[in-house]
């Protein structure tokens, strides 16, 4: 299936003094590379190796999606880091929203391939009511609207995203919400959380979630005060890089 136009994957060889640096980058749920193009093109700029894959099923059209679940995406973000780890002595992890929890989930699982985590708005909970429902909808009903483009900022870029979100490969992922909350303990690395303030998809319970499990003891949370979910693409973006870039820069100085 051919990729859209803008959501082909990042990939950006490491240059001068921080090239034994890299900077992994994961997009969320229906979106593509396109949504973290702006971090994964300033990492670049200063230095940094860049990977930004492209999920499985995502950045073609929403049927593709539709046939793929959580360990699919989980697989392809293991084996970007494990791709990263290879070669470089200090990877960090950003992620936002599916990409924060998965990025999150590589680091309890394999806390070898990770050196710390930039996570934006990531997803592990929720109180909408229609969740419950979704199990039992999914074998009726294959989508439901679209969950992207929740940004504040008028005009362009908007996100590269479908407009349709599939019931079951979104449920894929709730499922795992669980597991992913009670296996945080073991996530040690640094941490930068960076909340929207006017998020409309993950509410604050999931921010709330992971800091009142999480084992490390190196968290430092932002707030981003204009932004909405997909804050790469929206009126706080510069600082959203700038606290991400001040954070790898301390990661390799630290020396992984």
């Amino acid at each position: 299936m051919q990729i859209l136009e803008g959501a082909e994957p990042i990939r950006s060889a490491g240059v001068g003094a921080r090239a034994d640096t890299a900077v992994l980058l994961v997009h969320g749920l229906t979106s593509s590379p396109q949504m973290v193009r702006p971090v994964a093109e300033r990492a670049a700029e200063q230095g940094y190796a860049v990977s930004a894959p492209l999920l499985p099923g995502h950045g073609t059209r929403w049927q593709d999606l539709a046939t793929t679940r959580y360990a699919d995406w989980l697989r392809a973000v293991l084996a970007a880091a494990e791709e990263l780890r290879a070669g470089h002595r200090t990877v960090v992890a950003f992620g936002v929203s599916l990409g924060g929890a998965l990025v999150t989930d590589v680091a309890a699982r394999r806390p070898e391939l990770l050196d710390g985590l930039v996570l934006v708005n990531p997803a592990f909970a929720a109180t909408d009511w229609r969740l419950k429902v979704i199990p039992h909808l999914k074998h009726l009903v294959p989508v439901a609207q679209a969950i992207a483009d929740d940004i504040r900022r008028p005009g362009p870029p908007r996100e590269l995203a479908y407009a349709w979100t599939p019931l079951k490969a979104f449920d894929s992922f709730v499922e795992q919400w669980p597991r992913l909350v009670e296996q945080l303990p073991l996530v040690q690395q640094p941490v930068l959380l960076m909340r929207s303030r006017h998020d409309k998809v993950v509410p604050p319970v999931s921010a709330e979630a992971f800091l009142g499990a999480v084992g490390s003891d190196d968290v430092t949370v932002r707030w981003l005060e204009d932004s909405a979910h997909v804050a790469p693409l929206d009126h706080d973006a510069e600082d959203l890089i700038s606290f991400t870039l001040d954070f790898v820069d301390r990661m390799a100085s630290d020396g992984g």
